[in-house]
């Protein structure tokens, strides 16, 4: 599982800065977390097969998180694509979406199907993951999200199975599937003893456009990988806590409450120039000594611990 930091900035665009969008690929599978605008532009550069976009989850429907869609929907009909595209989000996505293709007139497809949530809940499952919405407090309806694996099967054993004289083949994948079997001494072996302890699985959560909640880290509580709004300096707080958004400071305070084991900042304000996003960096490092920086374009492996 990867991420791809299409835009990191907030409010409005600069010329080295495109606003907020994520693209996470796993197993071949893209998932897109907001599409701000430039979304395409990065896309393009980092050569990405948006044709292979499953689905899309839309924190809110202030302007900077949605304006890159439409040119998603149609860039994905210039393709030969059959699959539904899902989209997910607060209320207001389903008529922003319906109106951005009446008034565009668009020529679509595809199946697009849109629905719209009320946190907390399961928005989208697929093969060992599941994707879960989560309320946040905005100047409107906000969600979260995190993307879940289920715990992979414990590993196998070779040594153990041939030890215990279990002949190779059928036999050792039912014991991978849980199942006892008999083996050539017509001796009972049980999956335990050849297959060690569930392993888990990754967990990516993305929290943008929010005052400070402490409920946040319980929702992305070990996560793998953070992307979290960080867009303010301390010097700032009273007008993050005025327009409901987060200072680096306290997005810091979720990683390290939550125990995450990477945390990366996103929708920085304007206000900041490139060399200035390192006051955030400063604040956030105080109370999460691993917090980074997104930056257009940056990519991130999220590997498998075990």
């Amino acid at each position: 599982m990867e991420a791809f930091v299409l835009g990191c900035g907030g409010m409005m665009p600069l010329p080295y800065r495109h606003l907020t969008s994520v693209l996470l690929r796993r197993d071949g599978d893209l998932f897109l977390f907001d599409g701000g605008e430039g979304t395409q532009v990065s896309l393009r550069r980092l050569n990405l097969k948006w044709k292979k976009i499953t689905a899309i989850f839309v924190s809110h429907t202030h302007a900077d998180h949605v304006t890159g869609l439409p040119g998603i929907l149609m860039l994905s009909a210039q393709v030969e694509r059959t699959e539904p595209l899902y989209i997910y989000g607060p209320p207001k996505i389903a008529e922003y979406i319906e109106t951005s293709r009446k008034v565009l007139d668009m020529y679509i497809n595809y199946p697009i199907i849109v629905k719209e949530i009320t946190a907390p809940c399961l928005v989208h499952e697929g093969d060992g993951f599941y994707v879960r919405a989560f309320p946040l407090e905005h100047t409107k309806t906000c969600v979260g999200y995190t993307l879940e694996e289920l715990d992979r099967p414990g590993e196998f054993s070779t040594e153990n199975a041939i030890r215990l004289k279990v002949p190779k083949g059928p036999l050792w994948g039912q014991l991978q599937h849980g199942q006892s079997v008999i083996n050539s001494d017509g001796i009972e072996i049980k999956p335990e003893e050849v297959v060690g302890k569930p392993r888990s699985g990754r967990k990516f959560s993305f929290v943008t456009d929010t005052l400070y909640l402490p409920s946040i880290a319980k929702e992305v509580m070990g996560s793998d990988l953070l992307i979290c709004e960080g867009m303010f300096a301390d010097d700032c707080e009273d007008q993050a806590k005025e327009k409901k958004h987060m200072t680096a400071r306290q997005a810091a305070t979720i990683a390290r409450d939550a125990n995450v084991s990477r945390m990366a900042m996103i929708h920085y304000s304007p206000r900041y120039t490139d060399k200035e996003l390192d006051i955030l960096l400063k604040q956030a490092k105080e109370v999460y000594p691993a917090a980074q920086l997104t930056r257009d374009r940056m990519h991130i492996e999220i590997p498998y611990v075990d």
